[in-house]
C-alpha cells in the first residue's frame, strides 16, 4: 500500500515512474540488462542520458548557450564547487542569507573566497526574503548567490533578483521543475535531484557557456564544469541509474502538461494548506505570506506538548515524514510535484480532526 510521504528529501516520486522503473529493472528495452548494469559509454545509456537532457531542456526552455551537467556530490558539494569554478581572477562573492541552506553555502564558500553577505533575513529568524532594495551588492563580485527555496524554513523567492553584469547563481534544489523559470536571468542554476527530479545521487548544474573555463587550479577534474561540459558529463562515471530515473520523471512531467500545468497544481496544493493554517489558532506558519514556499510548508502546534501525538496519529492515517527539521522544530509538509492533491486534502482533514479532539 502506498502512503502519503511528506519527506523533504529523498522525497516522493511519481507512482507511474516507479512502476515503469520496476518493469524495466531486469531488461531495459530488450537489451537484456538493467540500466544499473550498463556501461555509461555504451549506446544504450548514452541514448538515455541524451533524451533526459533533451527533455529537461524542453521543460525549462533552456537556451542553447547553457550547458546541462549531470554530476555527483549533491548541492552541498556545489557550495564549494561554485567558487572553485566561478572565481576566475576575482577574490570575492556576494551571498544572500535566507536560512539554513544559505548559511551552509556561505560557510563552504568561505573556504575558497571572501564572502560578503549582501543581505540577511536573520533579524526576523529567516521568515522572509530581504527585498532587493535592501541588498548591498558589490559590483566587483564574481557572482551573487541565492537559495531560491529554503527547504527547512519554507521561504521562497517569487521574483528574480537583479544583479546587473554580475552572474546570479541559484540553489534551486527544492523547487526546480515546480514552477516556470526564466533560465536566461541566471548565470548558474544548480540543485540536488532528490526532491523534484529523482533519487539521491544526481546533481544538476545548468551553467551559461561564458562562465566556463574559470576554474581555480585546485579544482578536481571531476568537478571542473568546463571539463565535464567538454565530456558530456562523462569525464568520470556519472550516477547512471539516477539519471535514468530523472529521465523518467522528465517524461512524466511532459505527459502531465509540462511546467505550466505542474505549477498550477502546486499553487492549488499549497493554497489548500496555507488557507487552513491562516484560519486556525491551533497551528501557525511563521513565514511572511508573500515569501511562503509552495514546496515546503513548516507549521507549529500552539501546544507543542502534542507534537508526538500529532505525528503518531498522522502515521496511523498513512501520512509520514511530517516532523520538522531539527534546526527549527515543529512540523513540515513537503508537497513536491509528485505529491497528489489527495495527499494534501488528507493532511488538512487530519489536522482539522486533531484540532477538534485536542483543541
Amino acid at each position: 500500500m502506498r502512503i502519503f510521504n511528506f519527506s523533504a528529501g529523498p522525497a516522493v516520486l511519481p507512482e507511474q515512474v516507479l512502476h515503469r522503473a520496476a518493469e524495466e529493472m531486469l531488461d531495459w528495452h530488450g537489451s537484456g540488462m538493467s540500466v544499473m548494469e550498463m556501461s555509461h559509454r555504451g549506446k544504450e545509456f548514452i541514448g538515455i542520458a541524451d533524451k533526459a537532457q533533451a527533455d529537461l531542456r524542453t521543460l525549462l526552455a533552456i537556451p542553447d548557450n547553457y550547458k546541462v551537467l549531470f554530476l555527483q556530490g549533491g548541492a552541498m558539494a556545489e557550495n564549494a564547487l561554485i567558487p572553485m569554478n566561478l572565481l576566475g581572477k576575482k577574490t570575492g562573492a556576494d551571498y544572500i542569507n535566507t536560512g539554513e541552506w544559505s548559511k551552509k553555502s556561505i560557510k563552504e564558500a568561505k573556504k575558497y573566497c571572501a564572502v560578503h553577505v549582501a543581505a540577511s533575513a536573520e533579524d526576523k529568524n529567516f521568515t522572509y526574503v530581504p527585498p532587493q532594495d535592501s541588498w548591498k551588492l558589490n559590483q566587483d563580485a564574481a557572482y551573487v548567490h541565492v537559495c531560491t527555496n529554503e527547504t527547512i524554513g519554507g521561504v521562497e523567492y517569487h521574483w528574480v533578483p537583479q544583479t546587473g553584469e554580475v552572474p546570479l547563481v541559484a540553489d534551486m534544489s527544492s523547487h526546480i521543475l515546480s514552477r516556470a523559470v526564466d533560465v536566461a536571468r541566471y548565470g548558474v542554476i544548480y540543485g540536488g535531484a532528490q526532491k523534484n527530479i529523482g533519487p539521491a545521487g544526481l546533481t544538476l548544474v545548468i551553467v551559461r557557456d561564458d562562465l566556463l573555463g574559470q576554474a581555480l587550479p585546485i579544482t578536481p577534474s571531476a568537478f571542473n564544469w568546463k571539463e565535464q561540459a567538454d565530456n558530456d558529463s562523462m569525464l568520470n562515471t556519472p550516477p547512471t541509474y539516477s539519471i535514468y530515473i530523472a529521465g523518467l520523471v522528465f517524461e512524466w512531467l511532459l505527459a502531465e502538461g509540462g511546467i505550466a500545468a505542474m505549477e498550477k497544481k502546486n499553487i492549488a496544493k499549497a493554497a489548500l494548506l496555507y488557507d487552513y493554517l491562516d484560519q486556525t489558532g491551533f497551528y501557525s506558519n511563521p513565514v511572511a505570506p508573500g515569501d511562503r514556499s509552495r514546496m515546503n510548508i513548516p507549521f507549529k502546534l500552539k501546544d507543542e506538548s502534542l507534537n508526538e501525538a500529532f505525528l503518531k496519529g498522522a502515521q496511523k492515517n498513512d501520512m509520514v515524514q511530517l516532523k520538522g527539521h531539527r534546526a527549527v522544530g515543529g512540523m513540515r509538509a513537503s508537497i513536491y510535484n509528485a505529491m497528489p492533491l489527495e495527499g494534501v486534502q488528507a493532511l488538512v482533514a487530519y489536522m482539522k480532526e486533531f484540532e477538534r479532539t485536542n483543541g
